[in-house]
């Protein structure tokens, strides 16, 4: 709802997996009820939790966005400005294997904080909304997002859309969380990780064949 009252035109892919329910409940819902809800959002306790324990904050050129774009609503509040109603699309997708063009293909990816994930999308260079993370084992990732300034955190629904809509106006920033990706990404991690196992294989295999004694 955010996006439509916003005038934002976007695609929103959402990879199901195997969750064939889900998938079909996203292509049968009639997205023209969903109206965002009144009221201040409310904080979850692992939301507050993470904020406490943690230090990496979101960075200053994403908060400097945000500021100005709450201005701007502000002010378009005051004057009663009405945008012209943005076109959402809302795209089930099931299991898939060509997840990298769709990261490729994508200006923001909206995700939990899994390692791999961020991996993925920091060898591209897309910034990432995290929404959620396994404690104790994920929330480290949270900090390397924010820390890097390609990213935010946050879990409630409503803030999230409307923190997306701002990115999505501000060009400038997404080029600028886009560079700060690359910079975390390693897109060759994994060709030098199979090279060094393969090179290690070898070594260690030429070495047995000289017998125990050459064994290190």
């Amino acid at each position: 709802a955010r996006f439509v009252k916003q005038g934002i035109d976007v695609t929103i892919c959402v990879v199901c997996g195997r969750n064939e329910k889900l998938k079909n409940d996203l292509e049968t819902r009639d997205w023209g009820t969903i109206l965002e809800t009144d009221g201040a959002p409310k904080k979850r306790k692992r939301d507050v939790v993470y904020h406490i324990f943690h230090k990496a904050v979101r960075s200053k050129k994403i908060q400097a966005s945000l500021d100005r774009a709450a201005k701007l609503d502000a002010k378009e509040q005051e004057m009663h400005i009405v945008h012209e109603p943005g076109k959402v699309d809302v795209v089930g997708l099931g299991f898939i294997t060509n997840m990298a063009d769709y990261m490729v293909g994508a200006n923001i990816l909206v995700s939990k904080a899994g390692p791999g994930t961020i991996a993925e999308a920091a060898a591209v260079g897309l910034p990432i909304m995290l929404t959620s993370y396994l404690p104790g084992q994920e929330a480290g990732n949270v900090d390397v997002v924010l820390d890097g300034g390609f990213g935010d955190y946050c879990e409630d629904p409503i803030l999230i859309a409307k923190e997306l809509s701002c990115w999505l106006q501000d060009a400038e920033l997404i080029d600028v969380m886009s560079v700060a990706a690359k910079r975390v990404g390693h897109p060759h991690a994994a060709e030098h990780i199979v090279s060094e196992i393969a090179e290690t294989s070898l070594r260690w295999k030429e070495q047995s064949l000289l017998g125990p004694k050459y064994l290190p």
